[in-house]
């Protein structure tokens, strides 16, 4: 079992799509693949050993927003408290100029009004490139900005779940790790996954698309088909001095993060109540457009797919999804007992290129 799969991993190194890449499969609760492919480094031929440690980006999110949701459980916060009541200086403006009531479920779903970038003042930083700036320096920056639409009134996918890390800091009184630490990795016993590097030695040379895909550079821009630029920084992991990103500032490895989201997908013992899980896996978003994603919604950890056929998903209804932009990607679904973790060190294909899609196709097909 497994021709699929290898043929896409295996066509895709050949070809200079993805340097180097792991895949963990599980389903009914047990590992039934785990692949490695290609280069953990490149230059030095050393190949991808099983479970190195990558740099997260996105896949940062849900274990941020697991953490909140553990917090709502233990009383700690409420999804409708207002976010400005545990960040002060947190108090953007809607389109109007008038004050905008933005709530942590707002920031959960993308909902919030805010962006992912704000040309207008360069120093904000959304997570992933270079920055000194802790929390209060940057987010303040960002309430000066004006939002996008009023809380409630649309999707843009953006900075919320750092503001929300911010939050989640303060209310425990430590660091966005400390929380995280607490509410969800420890309990998991996910003791190579954090805001640092568990092992320098096992950290994934990170590789941006070219032909064939080029190290990164500290820091390195990354231009998608549109012309639009993601900023990195490499090194930024390792600073004691930019603010942990609960969008982006993670760093773990695939056994990991597979199994945190195999919790997620049984239902959430021990850092989450069965009906919390139901409700975050659910429809959060309403009828509110996602015009970039046919078929799917926005839950509390990542999309929904309502649609299988419009979202061109060979996953079942119901199923969670997201990904991290230094090249992974992941799949939670639940009516069929399936969890898919794929990561690689090749940003952005391993992330929003055709590779994620052609495997995770692939493990279907190998399934059937």
């Amino acid at each position: 079992m497994g021709a699929h799969v290898d043929a896409v991993m295996d066509t895709a190194i050949a070809n200079e799509k993805i340097v180097g890449a792991e895949l963990v499969v599980f389903r009914d609760g047990t590992e039934i693949i785990r692949r490695t492919a290609g280069w953990f480094d490149r230059e030095a031929g050393t190949p991808m050993p099983s479970n190195a440690i990558y740099r997260l980006a996105s896949v940062t999110k849900p274990i941020v927003a697991a953490t909140a949701l553990a917090m709502v459980d233990k009383d700690l916060l409420s999804l409708d408290d207002e976010v400005s009541t545990h960040l002060p200086y947190f108090t953007p403006k809607a389109p109007d100029g008038s004050p905008a009531r933005i709530t942590i479920h707002h920031l959960l779903t993308h909902t919030s009004g805010l962006a992912y970038a704000y040309p207008d003042d360069p120093s904000i930083s959304g997570g992933l490139g270079p920055t000194d700036n802790d929390f209060e320096t940057n987010f303040s920056r960002v309430a000066r900005q004006p939002l996008l639409f009023a809380p409630g009134t649309g999707w843009t996918y953006s900075m919320a779940i750092d503001v929300l890390g911010a939050a989640l800091a303060a209310i425990s009184g430590g660091t966005l790790e400390d929380a995280v630490r607490t509410h969800v990795t420890g309990p998991l016993g996910m003791s190579e996954t954090g805001f640092f590097v568990a092992d320098r030695a096992r950290l994934a040379k990170p590789y941006a698309d070219g032909t064939p895909p080029l190290p990164m550079g500290e820091p390195h821009l990354v231009y998608n088909e549109a012309g639009a630029a993601t900023h990195f920084s490499p090194a930024r992991i390792f600073s004691d001095k930019a603010f942990q990103s609960g969008g982006a500032g993670m760093a773990g490895t695939p056994g990991d993060i597979a199994r945190f989201l195999e919790t997620l997908r049984i239902g959430g013992n021990p850092i989450l109540k069965p009906e919390t899980i139901a409700l975050a896996f659910s429809n959060r978003i309403g009828t509110i457009a996602r015009a970039d994603a046919p078929g799917q919604r926005f839950g509390y950890f990542g999309a929904v797919v309502d649609d299988p056929a419009a979202a061109n998903s060979p996953s079942a209804p119901g199923t969670v999804n997201w990904g991290g932009v230094y090249g992974h990607s992941w799949l939670v679904d639940p009516a069929n007992r399936l969890t898919i973790v794929s990561m690689s060190n090749t940003a952005l294909e391993g992330c929003t290129g055709q590779y994620p899609k052609d495997l995770i196709r692939a493990v279907y097909a190998d399934l059937n």
